[in-house]
């Protein structure tokens, strides 16, 4: 094998490396034989001159094998993940998966924490009182057997290539570059065992992709990379120019999915649950087309058994479940503030980031992995984009610590809307991608 610097050098002059090459820079960095600076330059290498999609798989298998590989095996029938690339108020797994799981699809899902606007899924069911991320092997496994689902932080020894890549691509300039993501997001989704995976792509201001060509792109990428590996793979791309649903933060997004679960869902979260659980249900093969699975999830949410799952989860995850009918027994914040219309028209969203840094500012987001964040603090719009509101009118609530916070989230959320004399169009929320 040749040594790193023309493993380097290989791809600085757009060539393409090897299954060998891969694999050996992966070993080597595992295993601290490669330093972070040369590492860094092939990072930047990759982002200059990109990966086809052979080195894209192998990168991402390569990194999948650097730790331990779930074998869901002893589950009966096929294992289903949803995995969203996230976004402002982004609370569909919470939704989606005890409706799948009553439709009699086992969904095995591992999830790590948010950095951005606010937590991710694992920070939202801590909001739940006593809930436990952590399980070990034996007992997750169990739980989907015996409930349908689990939900639960990501195993340090998933995929360890994976979280030594991005801290290095964090600090390097390499974050934004669709090979580096899609092997990052498979490599924990191969090594999480399931059998299907359906994709949410999500693009926007309010997303990590910008535009609807890179979500994509992105999703084509990663739909390559399943299907090479034999999973089952569809994919939607979702638009983030505002945010979905209502709330946005970590307790009043749980609240919400609650509500949804007993179906009173917003128009655009039903929108998109339409459009995920048929995907899902049809990949655990417990129908054959989108009609028939979306009359399935009808029912489960009609006679409650949807909720009930969701109960069962949160129960033997060690929560309270009674917070599904008792909103109280959740951690409130102090101080709720209201931001009210300051001119008749429409409403505009100018920046769904900037809404999404509302909650940062209050507190309910993290910037770095280790940061603590507050699971009570958020936001609950009252005003979507295209509403007709009035001076005076209530735009939204803030849920905060303390009248700073308040004061700055307020100033923050004004200046990421604005009150239109014509009504804005609204955005295409779904699209399909061709096969």
């Amino acid at each position: 094998m040749s040594g790193f610097i023309d493993i380097i050098e290989k791809k600085r002059d757009k060539g393409k490396l090897t299954k060998e090459e891969i694999q050996y820079f992966i070993d080597g960095y595992v295993a601290g034989e490669i330093p972070d600076y040369q590492v860094s330059a092939l990072l930047m290498a990759i982002y200059l001159n990109g990966c086809d999609s052979e080195e894209t798989y192998e990168l991402t298998m390569a990194m999948a094998r650097s730790g331990d590989i779930m074998d869901l095996s002893d589950i009966p029938g096929i294992k289903v993940d949803k995995h969203s690339t996230g976004g402002v108020g982004d609370k569909v797994t919470l939704i989606v998966a005890p409706i799948a799981a009553s439709c009699g699809v086992p969904t095995a899902k591992m999830s790590g924490r948010g950095l951005g606007f606010t937590g991710g899924t694992i920070d939202k069911l801590e909001s739940i009182p006593n809930f436990s991320v952590t399980l070990s092997e034996e007992d997750f496994i169990s739980q989907v057997k015996n409930t349908g689902y689990a939900l639960i932080g990501q195993s340090k020894d998933l995929a360890p290539a994976d979280k030594l890549l991005y801290a290095l691509r964090d600090v390097t300039g390499t974050v934004g570059c669709a090979p580096l993501i899609a092997s990052s997001i498979m490599s924990k989704k191969i090594a999480a065992g399931s059998d299907a995976i359906v994709l949410e792509v999500t693009h926007g201001t309010g997303a990590f992709m910008k535009d609807e060509e890179s979500a994509v792109e992105l999703a084509r990428i990663m739909m390559d990379i399943g299907r090479r590996a034999g999973l089952k793979m569809t994919a939607v791309i979702t638009d983030m120019n505002e945010p979905l649903g209502h709330a946005i933060g970590n307790s009043v997004e749980v609240i919400e999915a609650i509500e949804a679960l007993k179906g009173r869902a917003d128009e655009d979260v039903m929108e998109v649950m339409k459009e995920i659980i048929p995907d899902m249900i049809i990949a655990g093969e417990r129908a054959t087309s989108k009609e028939e699975a979306w009359k399935m999830a009808t029912e489960v949410i009609e006679s409650g058994k949807a909720l009930e799952c969701f109960k069962k989860m949160i129960e033997a995850q060690h929560g309270d479940p009674m917070v599904t009918e008792d909103y109280g027994r959740f951690k409130s914040a102090p101080l709720t503030t209201g931001v009210h219309a300051q001119s008749d028209g429409y409403l505009r969203v100018k920046s769904c980031a900037g809404i999404g840094e509302c909650v940062k500012i209050l507190g309910g987001g993290r910037v770095t992995k280790e940061q603590e964040i507050d699971l009570s603090v958020g936001l609950c719009m009252k005003k979507k984009n295209g509403d007709s509101v009035k001076k005076g009118d209530l735009l939204c609530e803030i849920y905060s610590l303390n009248e700073e916070t308040a004061n700055e989230a307020s100033k923050q959320f004004l200046s990421s809307v604005s009150v239109v004399d014509e009504k804005p169009e609204k955005a295409r929320l779904i699209y399909t991608l061709d096969e």
